[in-house]
């Protein structure tokens, strides 16, 4: 799920980056420091939005002549939980299941949770195929799952999810036949 969040963070500038500029410095050293990372209790950092203030410099005391700003800024947070339902593009299947992303989140499907149906199969590429073979769940195709657990660090979020419930599944395929 997605959401808008204020955060804070210190920015520290070299005295190179002093003048007109500042303001817009700060804004490109806070994107390119937090935008795609991911803590464990915002989740990943998407897009910031907006800065709310900037405190003005502190000289850093380490004999560098660098300035320490705090900066309040809004960013947009992507965070799964427990029980939600993802679009996710698969990245590789093996005997034991499949590995899917859905944005900058990684997630695995067990074999014990994909449909009863399904086989797996190595000829060629590795897919999973329903006895009917009318449904392959292979590298790059887009399936729909639900989020049923999840390993949450300082720096990352894993999810374990499921495809065996209605309307969970296969729905893009990689050549279009879908």
């Amino acid at each position: 799920m997605f959401f808008h969040i204020n955060l804070e963070k210190n920015i520290v500038l070299e005295p190179r980056h002093f003048g007109k500029n500042l303001q817009e410095v700060l804004r490109e050293k806070l994107k390119n420091e937090v935008e795609g990372s991911c803590t464990g209790r915002h989740g990943f950092i998407v897009m910031v939005t907006q800065i709310n203030r900037v405190s003005e410099g502190m000289v850093t005391d380490d004999g560098t002549a660098r300035a320490k700003y705090h900066v309040e800024y809004g960013c947009i947070a992507f965070r799964p939980f427990k029980g939600e339902v993802l679009d996710a593009t698969v990245t590789q299947v093996n005997k034991f299941g499949f590995f899917a992303e859905a944005g900058p989140l990684n997630l695995f499907v067990s074999n014990q949770l994909i449909e009863d149906d399904m086989a797996f199969e190595s000829v060629g590429e590795n897919k999973y195929v329903s006895s009917d073979q009318t449904v392959e769940i292979k590298k790059d195709a887009e399936v729909r799952v639900r989020v049923v657990g999840m390993r949450i660090d300082a720096s990352e979020i894993f999810c374990i999810a499921t495809i065996k419930e209605d309307y969970l599944g296969v729905i893009g395929d990689p050549q279009g036949d879908l």
